[in-house]
């Protein structure tokens, strides 16, 4: 649905209606059928998923294939910094990238070297804020009982968080198997959201990791963290050739706060390009 326009019964449609001042037709002029929700949300957004919703009242604002199940790609993360910090384990503990953290899969590579040594906390802050793949598979290999139990976990929580469209097989979302819903990923921002770290991780627009004697940074995923007019709570992106370009966030816009879910994007842009004009046809709204 689109800024207001419900579809529960006893509730109005906002619509245009035009002024004609042609004589009447003796024939009966043709039913118009009015545009779903989907193709309004088409005209609006070029993602090909896309779900915006009030983060306080729950309302849809805007509904695009939202129960579509499609591939997360790192948006995987979020789920995998919850069941770490779930766990209680040392920040300062020093974790050790090994050949079992590769990609084998998708054939990706990394800034992490094989025999990279950090503590947890840094693994889990590049992880959210730079999407890197491998401190992501390290955390659940350090995991208590390894990675298939940390699977195990993470399966778990989605189940307790009422994602009962989602599956994960991995840590990191360089996998096709790690699906889930626009709906499920409002309920995965919601509970990520409540966890102080991830918040300030995810919108760090820049962090410097010291690894031997040399400094490897990294830089935010996101391009619109930080960007002035731009107040982002959490966010997390994601990029497979199958799942598309996609992004999750809550940000606050002239005092209210938004969920927005945009999944398989095509270009570079598109995701955020998405949020732009969904802000700019609230703001729009707001005023009438």
């Amino acid at each position: 649905m689109i800024f207001g326009a419900q579809t529960g019964s006893g509730t109005p449609r906002y619509t245009e209606t035009a002024l004609s001042t042609r004589t009447p037709s003796l024939k009966p002029n043709p039913t118009k059928v009015p545009p779903s929700e989907d193709s309004r949300a088409q005209q609006l957004v070029k993602s090909k998923i896309a779900l915006v919703v009030d983060a306080t009242t729950s309302e849809e604002l805007v509904a695009k294939g939202a129960e579509r199940v499609v591939p997360i790609a790192s948006i995987t993360k979020l789920m995998t910094a919850m069941v770490v910090l779930d766990a209680h384990l040392p920040l300062g503990e020093t974790l050790k990238v090994s050949n079992d953290d590769r990609d084998l899969l998708l054939g990706t590579s990394s800034r992490l070297r094989v025999g990279s040594v950090l503590s947890r906390e840094d693994m889990l802050h590049i992880a959210l804020m730079a999407s890197e793949n491998r401190a992501a598979a390290a955390l659940s290999r350090y995991y208590p009982g390894g990675r298939p139990t940390f699977i195990q976990a993470m399966n778990a929580k989605a189940k307790a968080l009422g994602m009962t469209k989602t599956h994960f097989v991995n840590p990191n979302g360089l996998t096709n198997e790690n699906v889930s819903t626009a709906v499920d990923l409002v309920k995965l921002v919601r509970a990520a959201a409540q966890y102080k770290l991830i918040r300030e991780f995810t919108t760090d627009p820049r962090y410097d990791v010291r690894i031997g004697r040399y400094t490897l940074p990294y830089i935010n995923s996101n391009r619109l963290v930080g960007r002035p007019g731009w107040d982002i709570d959490i966010q997390k992106t994601g990029f497979t050739n199958e799942a598309g370009r996609c992004v999750v966030m809550r940000l606050n816009a002239d005092g209210r706060s938004l969920i927005m879910v945009f999944l398989d994007g095509y270009g570079k842009l598109t995701r955020y390009a998405d949020a732009r004009r969904v802000l700019m046809q609230l703001a729009v709204t707001q005023k009438k």
